[in-house]
């Protein structure tokens, strides 16, 4: 084991030489082969240090467009997708006519998906994904990458609904059931495609119920006609749904309790 860590830090030692080697040596072109080898072997933190030290002697230069291309992809290959993305749209202000721009501005995109986190952190990479990759689909509308933007955008929207979901259950779970009511219809708008919706429909009006149950006397009636309500906008949007059955409990239990807490006539569903 020591001799195996002794080994590693020798051959750390002589790639930092070879690289200062390199650094110091005062012929620009020298330095581009160099770095272009590291590149090749995927060695893209010393490709990264002398592409950087010779951007500024090729610059106006035939080879400052490659260098730079791959420069940026230096910063991607090493994670360090925040650099990578700023590179990335450095290029395509320069270069927004090379037969390479439709990639670079795909994968200016393809950072900020990197960058989203999981669903309980902070979306702003993944709402910024999702932006930026519907800009290049409407942008380049017959590009090859497009089907794979449509796939990732589909995934970060699912990532969105998970995390606006596990809100909306946590709502429910703490007993603030009217917000939870809210933020379970407000997915019905977001997300009008997804294949949960009769679900959080269905979580709207139980938690509207719950919050009518623990209301005062005097605002009860009012709130159960808001279950009946709710009940019957799931019934129209969802006739077939096997979840209509637990919704029509809530409307029998909501119109016996109008009985006891109103003088008016008893709403029926749709």
């Amino acid at each position: 084991m020591k001799f195996s860590a002794a080994l590693l830090f020798i051959l750390l030692l002589a790639g930092c030489s070879s690289i200062n080697k390199v650094l110091k040596n005062p012929d620009p072109h020298y330095k581009l082969r160099m770095a272009e080898q590291y590149y090749a072997k995927k060695k893209y933190l010393q490709a990264q240090q002398v592409y950087e030290d010779i951007l500024p002697s090729f610059r106006g230069q035939p080879e400052f467009e490659d260098i730079y291309y791959k420069y940026a992809y230096t910063a991607y290959n090493q994670k360090d997708y925040l650099n990578a993305e700023n590179l990335f749209k450095g290029y395509l202000e320069i270069y927004s006519s090379s037969p390479r721009a439709e990639e670079v501005d795909y994968m200016r995109s393809y950072t900020f998906y990197k960058q989203s986190p999981k669903p309980a952190l902070d979306q702003t990479a993944t709402l910024k994904a999702i932006g930026m990759f519907q800009t290049f689909i409407n942008t380049h509308p017959g590009s090859a990458r497009n089907k794979e933007a449509t796939t990732i955008i589909d995934a970060l929207r699912q990532k969105l609904e998970t995390k606006d979901r596990k809100s909306a259950q946590l709502y429910y779970d703490l007993g603030q059931f009217r917000a939870a009511a809210v933020a379970f219809n407000t997915m019905l708008n977001e997300y009008a495609d997804t294949e949960n919706a009769d679900q959080y429909k269905l979580m709207a009006v139980k938690s509207y119920f719950r919050f009518a149950e623990l209301s005062v006397e005097e605002k009860k009636a009012e709130r159960f006609e808001k279950v009946i309500q709710e009940a019957n906008d799931f019934m129209d949007r969802f006739p077939e749904s096997p979840l209509a059955k637990e919704v029509q409990q809530f409307v029998t239990s909501s119109q016996n309790n109008l009985k006891i807490y109103s003088n008016e006539p008893v709403k029926t569903t749709t």
